[in-house]
């Protein structure tokens, strides 16, 4: 019997790109590879990098260095670079970067395996020329669900092994794809849809990840069952637009009809919801994210800026009055209802105008999280080619002024929340010195999890304290109540054991 390979995956970037490693994992776990935790375990480190933006793209080259140095301590034999940045810039990374003995693009995810053992024999896999994936898909989107294209997270057309090892999902439908869990997190993502039709002027990713195509209701519901069997409590639907979910599938309110179902999955807690677009927020939408058991009222709704100028520049829509309006009407119907959004500073013709409404939108929102980017062109981007451009050190200056007031803002709309009842996901129990933690230990460790107006690693979390009488462990879903702040956090006191479940 041959031996049997080993192969670590580091994944950078956002929930997408977890998908993508787990499916990765789950491809090379049901092709005979052990999977292990750390590279300096593995026979081949595979870097699932980022190239959204240049600070994500620095941290995936230092990752690769940095994999690339385990090659002189012992196991590690090669590296391999995959994900966004490796398709958006294949063989102009390859060559940048020698130190990566391979740069595999989204098509090469079907034969991931293979194209790890000829580079683990010394073979060479050509690095892929980057082309513009949206022209990979056809124009109209009811013609894209049968297209053979590379769609990560989507699987393949190709039928699933029929005997898989533990823990791999089998695949249940045309574009199910295989996966493996690579932690033990009660949190899981899963991918509604891939791509993206809108043309912001300076996002690059619909060039990379291709036009938008939705994942069929029943490989969700699938997934969601099997990540449900694997002790997941919340599941997370991402994509880069989850309102245009269902478009091309002929059903634009599709996920109105999906959220119910998924939040019905027995041992599931809680579903949320990523990734939504102002522009596209429907009434039945709001009312099934705000009234649906078990689905979280949280709405990640990416703004990016209020000033009317400004957002036409950016090739989108809105205005600092209508967006207070969708806010208005969110809280409405739930008053507890989480709200978080992204902004870009600095983007070229940005005038003190403009910066002053974005204050005006940010000090009426009330945002319980709020990510603040300075703008830098991004390649092959229209904003890219625009000449107004603000100096750098503006740029900088006004990113560190917004940055202070949304830190300033999140905190106290956290301070708000003083005295509400939340319902507390526990995702870790961490050993700390009770005798100095004072009232945040407990016998076990600190307790933290998140409740409905808080994702994972974007937005705040929820510290319980006085839960050692409960014996809590990660995926127990506990009410509670908040007694103190810190910042954007939340201390919360759990009502009982019996609030737990």
């Amino acid at each position: 019997m041959p031996e049997r390979r080993t192969v670590a995956l580091v994944t950078l970037g956002c929930a997408r790109n977890e998908v993508d490693s787990e499916e990765l994992a789950g491809r090379l776990a049901a092709d005979g590879w052990d999977l292990v935790e750390d590279a300096s375990d593995a026979d081949v480190a595979v870097v699932n990098t980022c190239g959204f933006v240049e600070a994500a793209k620095k941290d995936s080259v230092d990752a690769l260095l940095e994999a690339n140095d385990l090659k002189d301590q012992g196991k590690t034999q090669a590296v391999v670079a995959v994900g966004c940045m490796a398709e958006r810039y294949g063989k102009e990374l390859a060559e940048a970067l020698p130190e990566a003995d391979g740069v595999l693009g989204f098509d090469d995810y079907t034969d991931i395996s293979g194209r790890l053992q000829t580079i683990l024999s010394g073979g060479v896999h050509a690095p892929h020329t980057p082309r513009d994936r949206r022209k990979l898909l056809p124009i109209s989107p009811a013609e894209r669900q049968h297209a053979e294209v590379a769609l990560p997270g989507h699987g393949d057309l190709a039928p699933a092994p029929a005997d898989l090892p533990d823990g791999v999902a089998p695949a249940s439908g045309p574009r199910a794809p295989l996966r493996r869990r690579l932690e033990s997190s009660p949190v899981a993502s899963v991918k509604l849809a891939s791509g993206c039709d809108r043309r912001c002027s300076f996002c690059a990713i619909p060039s990379f990840r291709g036009s938008f195509i939705s994942r069929r209701p029943s490989d969700v519901l699938g997934e969601t069952r099997w990540l449900a069997g694997q002790g997941v409590k919340e599941i997370m639907l991402v994509s880069e637009n989850n309102t245009s979910y269902g478009k091309d599938l002929g059903d634009i309110r599709l996920l109105e009809t999906l959220l119910p179902e998924l939040a019905a999955v027995d041992g599931i807690e809680r579903v949320r919801v990523s990734y939504l677009q102002p522009a596209e927020m429907r009434p039945g939408l709001i009312d099934v994210l705000t009234s649906t058991e078990k689905v979280a009222p949280y709405f990640d709704l990416s703004f990016q800026h209020s000033a009317p100028g400004v957002l036409r520049a950016m090739r989108r829509f809105g205005d600092t009055d209508s967006f207070l309006e969708l806010l208005d009407t969110i809280r409405t119907k739930a008053p507890q209802a989480g709200i978080r959004s992204n902004f870009i500073v600095g983007f070229p013709g940005e005038t003190e105008d403009d910066l002053a409404e974005l204050e005006r939108f940010l000090t009426g929102a009330r945002l319980d999280a709020i990510g603040v980017f300075g703008y830098s062109d991004e390649d092959g981007t229209e904003a890219a080619t625009y000449q107004d451009k603000t100096d750098p050190e503006v740029v900088a200056e006004r990113l560190a002024h917004i940055g202070r007031l949304a830190e300033e803002l999140t905190a106290q709309r956290a301070e708000e929340r003083l005295s509400e009842t939340l319902s507390v996901l526990v995702e870790s129990v961490e050993s700390v010195d009770t005798e100095a933690a004072g009232t945040a230990g407990t016998a076990g460790g600190a307790v933290l999890g998140r409740a409905a107006h808080q994702a994972p690693e974007t937005d705040g979390q929820t510290l319980l304290t006085s839960a050692d009488s409960m014996n809590l462990a990660p995926g127990r879903m506990v009410e509670a109540k908040v007694v103190a702040t810190e910042g954007v956090d939340l201390i919360a006191e759990p009502l009982g054991e019996e609030a737990g479940r």
